[in-house]
């Protein structure tokens, strides 16, 4: 199971996406997706300032307004404002925040705000993902990529204390979710859920572990937007 369908899984442990999937489709059904080919790499990039303001939306004002903000270029992402939090906030795309069906949706945009010690370990992943897309490796080759470099020691385990805020009003998961709900990402190296007591009856934390990039993410739902507003 890669990378996005463990956060699918996850989130859909909450109401607003029980109905996501959390298989990969086989090679025939691949065909059969509305998106089976990356689009032309303009239908992916947003106007500078416009995705600033939308990265910012991922956490509250308090943390995002001092955050290092990145965006989008032809290459990679860049950064476009300075900070000096620690925080690092981006508009992720497809390949790095949508279910298999949207992998390619340049439609797709999730403002997220990284900790320092997620955007050091998590950040820095998702950063190579995208670099070796743009390059014009395929969903598989990236994949093997990412596996390989994470066995080899070539990308840092995950830090100590790393999360992230996922609190955006705004942004678009993709024709399969819609809108993420308001929640926070916790990041640990492969650890038992037991430990926070999630999964459990009652429980208000999802977890999911993926034993190929080394990483459990713990996920919990907030009642409010990052604007203060009620996240119903």
């Amino acid at each position: 199971m890669g990378r996005n369908q463990i956060r699918i899984t996850l989130l859909g442990g909450f109401a607003l996406v029980a109905a996501l999937i959390a298989s990969r489709p086989v090679a025939a059904q691949d065909a059969r997706q509305p998106y089976p080919n990356m689009a032309p790499i303009e239908q992916y990039l947003m106007d500078r300032d416009a995705e600033i303001a939308l990265a910012r939306s991922a956490a509250p004002d308090s943390i995002s307004r001092d955050a290092e903000v990145l965006v989008l270029g032809r290459h990679g992402f860049e950064t476009a404002a300075k900070g000096k939090n620690g925080f690092v906030c981006i508009v992720e795309r497809s390949w790095t925040s949508a279910p298999d069906p949207d992998f390619w949706n340049p439609k797709v945009r999730t403002p997220i705000c990284y900790n320092a010690s997620a955007a050091r370990s998590v950040l820095v992943r998702n950063m190579k993902r995208t670099y070796l897309i743009l390059a014009g490796r395929t969903k598989v080759q990236v994949d093997e990529a990412i596996f390989a470099a994470v066995d080899k020691k070539e990308l840092p385990v995950i830090e100590p204390g790393a999360m992230c805020y996922m609190m955006s009003k705004q942004g678009y998961g993709g024709d399969t979710t819609g809108h993420w709900p308001s929640h926070l990402m916790f990041y640990f190296s492969l650890t038992e859920p037991a430990i926070w007591g999630a999964n459990l009856p009652g429980s208000p934390i999802m977890t999911m572990s993926d034993t190929q990039e080394h990483v459990t993410t713990f996920v919990i739902a907030v009642q409010r937007w990052s604007d203060g507003t009620e996240a119903r």
